[in-house]
């Protein structure tokens, strides 16, 4: 006999339908119109109707049916103690750029963890390679019309792509992404370059073959593969040099301008990363397509210029009429990675400009626990913090981007605390969201809706 599938529901919020129902965390959810579940995608589509039957188990074992009327975009007010309704499913494969491989051990349990998960794309952004998604999961996708989907290409060539993932079925999978391009189906993709292995010719060979996809396939970003130095017994890449960089930039600059000719967007995007090491600047705003792939750090530091300039010339305009700077007799450190260094340098040096009695430090730190290649702020370690903030005269706070911290948490990648760092450097701590908008007022503070009153501090 097939075993039922069953949820738990593990909180029920006040005021909802649920609660109405008088359905108690730790019921069973057992159907929607007399279909099993099998994860949040089928919930959401299930209950998306104006009526709805929902079969759940009590207590003690009774169970009951509920007839439910409601508009279509109302929620139940039901959460389940697996946010996914399912277990997530790891990766199958031992690509040759894989950062997790990367990772030293004895560090925290979920660090190790490879998702490549098709509901994670569609819930979280997660880019996935599509080798461990079955024909179901496919089918799936398109009923629900779940896009956009995220989509770690790296290559076309299927025989390179089998090398790289180190997986037989890797060339094949990608015979999935036609399915969705077939259906309508929204997609982004993403290309992990290393050097020798999938650039030049390679390279183009990619774009080439992805850019039949557009417009459903609407942007692919290309970013250079991250190498720490933890490496010992794995494939053997070689960083890539400021002349590589710009022999990318070309090739991503060429086929922008096809696309942008053809289609009206600019599709392939270079990570700001290849722009620092060309030693280029960064494009224009309107280059980015509306940041379709900040998340892997394209556009990334354009945004947070702009931000930063938006809300300097929010507090400039008001300031005018009062003809003074700003007073602020403060001593501020910026810490951030060595990529974002030389920007994050410049726009504390606009920010003085319109100040008097502020001193801005900005201090790059440096990837001891990852090797000095890692040059990205989201993978500080508080200890490399602290052994090179230590001592040093930081002034009256420190400000510190909040990639560096777990999520919803004050706990670092290498598990030292917010308040650890606290105690190690002795000044106080504030956090900044990766906003231009944000670091401005984190800096300023109050001052600079005074300035507005005609009342600097």
């Amino acid at each position: 006999m097939k075993k039922r599938i069953q949820h738990i529901i593990s909180e029920v919020l006040p005021g909802s339908i649920a609660e109405e129902m008088e359905v108690k965390a730790g019921d069973i959810l057992l159907a929607v119109n007399g279909q099993e579940i099998e994860d949040i995608f089928d919930y959401q589509y299930l209950t998306e109707d104006d009526y709805i039957e929902v079969l759940v188990q009590k207590e003690d074992g009774e169970e009951w049916l509920l007839e439910i009327h409601k508009s279509p975009e109302e929620d139940l007010g039901i959460l389940f103690e697996n946010g996914l309704m399912d277990e997530y499913r790891s990766c199958h494969n031992r690509c040759i750029f894989c950062f997790i491989d990367q990772m030293p051990p004895g560090m925290r349990e979920t660090l190790y963890f490879k998702d490549d998960d098709s509901r994670l794309s569609f819930l979280q952004g997660n880019y996935i390679t599509l080798t461990n998604m079955s024909d179901h999961d496919v089918e799936r996708i398109i009923r629900y019309r779940l896009s956009p989907i995220n989509i770690s290409f790296h290559t076309t060539n299927p025989e390179l792509r089998c090398k790289m993932l180190h997986n037989r079925r890797a060339g094949q999978s990608l015979e999935k992404v036609r399915e969705f391009y077939e259906a309508g189906i929204e997609m982004n993709g993403q290309i992990v370059l290393c050097k020798g292995v999938n650039d030049k010719e390679e390279l183009e060979r990619s774009i080439r073959d992805l850019y039949d996809y557009l417009p459903h396939l609407r942007s692919l970003s290309v970013v250079p593969v991250g190498l720490s130095r933890f490496r010992d017994g794995l494939y053997d890449l070689l960083p890539f040099t400021g002349e590589d960089a710009k022999e990318v930039l070309g090739t991503i600059h060429r086929w922008q301008e096809k696309a942008y000719e053809e289609h009206g967007l600019h599709f392939v995007h270079a990570s700001d990363e290849w722009y620092l090491m060309a030693g280029e600047e960064l494009p224009e705003e309107d280059r980015y397509d509306g940041y379709l792939q900040l998340e892997n750090g394209v556009g990334m530091l354009r945004l947070f210029t702009e931000e930063f300039e938006e809300e300097l010339a929010r507090i400039r305009q008001r300031m005018e009429t009062q003809n003074e700077k700003l007073q602020c007799k403060e001593t501020i450190t910026l810490i951030t990675g060595r990529l974002a260094y030389p920007c994050i340098r410049a726009l504390a040096d606009r920010l003085l400009s319109m100040t008097e009695g502020l001193i801005l430090q900005v201090m790059a730190v440096r990837n001891d626990f990852f090797g000095e290649r890692i040059t990205v702020s989201g993978l500080l370690t508080g200890r490399d913090i602290i052994a090179q903030c230590s001592g040093l005269h930081l002034g009256d706070r420190v400000l510190l981007p909040e990639n560096v911290l777990r999520s919803g948490e004050d706990v670092l990648l290498d598990d030292y605390t917010l308040e650890d760092l606290k105690k190690a450097l002795q000044v106080p701590i504030d956090i900044v969201k990766s906003s231009g908008y944000q670091l401005v007022q984190c800096i300023l503070g109050e001052r600079a809706w005074e300035a507005e009153k005609g009342n600097p501090s």
